[in-house]
């Protein structure tokens, strides 16, 4: 019966090794940027989704001097978010809260090329914010 248990646990022992280094491999691994294409009417649209601490996708690549219409999507069922891409010498400053399982719609013009930065700033009391966490993302305006 003892033998049963030792390969009980050097299986149990082994998958929890598999499972350690895909998520490891998982969080080292870089993510292609999801390039937003333009619809007919020229806008350029894309959905974001918003889980506990992500932006899924979380590098977006536009064209500057076209609308962009991003939803975000918030699939939590407790914890807002909101979206904040502040850049004032870029002319951007957008904030949007979105409520838990809310999806909002924001609408913007990138002015110029450029690397911005969007993140959460949500936090619960003393505790480390949203962004700190890892909620951010980029939006890489061609």
């Amino acid at each position: 019966m003892r033998r049963v248990h030792f390969i009980d646990l050097r299986i149990a022992f082994s998958v929890v090794v598999l499972l350690v280094g895909t998520v490891t491999m998982a969080a080292g691994a870089e993510v292609e940027p999801f390039v937003v294409s333009a619809d007919a009417d020229g806008v350029q649209r894309a959905t974001i989704t918003m889980d506990s601490y992500s932006y899924t996708p979380n590098h977006l690549v536009v064209q500057a001097g076209k609308p962009v219409e991003l939803t975000l999507t918030s699939v939590t069922t407790l914890t807002p978010h909101n979206f904040l891409l502040n850049d004032p010498a870029a002319g951007f400053k957008l904030e949007q809260d979105v409520r838990a399982g809310k999806s909002v719609t924001v609408r913007f013009t990138p002015p110029q090329a450029g690397t911005f930065t969007f993140y959460c700033d949500k936090k619960l009391l003393f505790f480390a914010s949203h962004r700190e966490k890892g909620m951010e993302g980029r939006l890489e305006v061609r």
